[in-house]
């Protein structure tokens, strides 16, 4: 696991240049066609790459976007009309059951359906018109980075190509070296490691494109260290679940420069005021209200892109947590790489 985040700035970088030339393809497609609505279908970290899918082309193209749930077609046998929609299936090894059929229904449905994977030979290329190639090389460790973010990577390339949007377009290029400041984080990430070794829970926050990080976050806690870890946005964090918060509770704050990050400050007070310990992930400046960490973020990506290397910090603290925690994160009880679910 280590080593594969470790290879995230190269993985960056190629897929960059290698996979330039599908993105622009779809993205003429997609210009020509002009679907009305777009949906993800996925699982797992795919899952929570999809929600960043969501923001990008909601908040970028004005196009609406939705998360499918696969068993409406897997269980239900239900037949959606997506006539002229586009859906994008998220999995790095292509085989999950439910999202494949759900991508298969879909294009039989009339959607142009494409396929995000880190293996182009798989049931779910087969399944799409187009398909994204990550170019993650393989990914042993069970908790997936490097494919997650590649996932980040190549939906910021389809946005940017598709809308011809110049923020994302212009700064895709610092990918890889944010990424690669990110990794530097390194010590601080161990030394909070340390500190909440023996915690029994912990919540992450976001907003914005911060809160795809949170969910993911939240997942790579969960299974590599085996802590109860509740991603939640900063808005639904205030509608009740913040009477978690209780002196010495870890907190992960996700802050972006942005429209989120005013809201996610005053998140950070409140948090603080309620005794929470708080680690703040953020690209800003002014961190703001004090935190027990700061781990800063390079400050030269727009919102969109900032959450690429925001991933970072968050993979870090999974591995260090779980060496502290005496457990072996390539080896997570009761998971395997691929989960086959319908």
């Amino acid at each position: 696991m280590l080593r594969e985040i470790r290879e995230q700035p190269q993985v960056a970088a190629r897929l960059l240049t290698e996979g330039r030339g599908e993105v622009a393809a779809l993205a003429r497609v997609l210009r020509r066609r002009q679907p009305p609505f777009v949906v993800f279908a996925a699982r797992g970290s795919s899952d929570n790459a999809a929600v960043y899918g969501k923001y990008l082309v909601e908040t970028l193209l004005g196009v609406p976007a939705a998360l499918a749930a696969p068993s409406t077609v897997t269980l239900y046998r239900r037949s959606l009309r997506l006539r002229g929609a586009l859906v994008v299936g998220l999995s790095q090894s292509g085989a999950s059951p439910d999202v494949v059929e759900f991508v298969a229904a879909a294009r039989r449905a009339g959607a142009l359906a494409v396929a995000v994977t880190n293996r182009p030979r798989s049931p779910l290329a087969d399944a799409a018109a187009h398909v994204l190639w990550l170019r993650a090389g393989a990914e042993r460790s069970v908790a997936a980075t490097k494919t997650f973010l590649a996932q980040l990577l190549v939906l910021a390339m389809l946005v940017g190509a598709w809308g011809r949007v110049g923020t994302l377009r212009r700064g895709l290029a610092r990918v890889p070296g944010a990424v690669e400041e990110a990794l530097a984080l390194d010590a601080p990430v161990t030394a909070l490691a340390r500190r909440w070794r023996d915690a029994t829970g912990c919540l992450v926050t976001g907003r914005g494109y911060g809160y795809p990080v949170a969910l993911e976050t939240a997942l790579k806690l969960k299974e590599a260290c085996y802590l109860m870890a509740e991603a939640l946005s900063g808005a639904d964090l205030l509608h009740g679940p913040i009477a978690l918060a209780a002196p010495g509770v870890p907190v992960l704050l996700v802050a972006l420069r942005g429209p989120s990050l005013a809201a996610q400050r005053a998140v950070t007070r409140r948090l603080a005021a309620r005794g929470a310990e708080v680690a703040l992930v953020t690209d800003a400046r002014r961190a703001g209200p004090p935190a027990a960490t700061v781990l800063p973020l390079p400050q030269d990506l727009p919102e969109p892109l900032a959450a690429i290397p925001a991933a970072v910090p968050a993979q870090l603290l999974a591995w260090h947590l779980a060496v502290q925690r005496g457990i072996d994160p390539d080896r997570p009880r009761g998971l395997r790489k691929v989960t086959r679910t319908r």
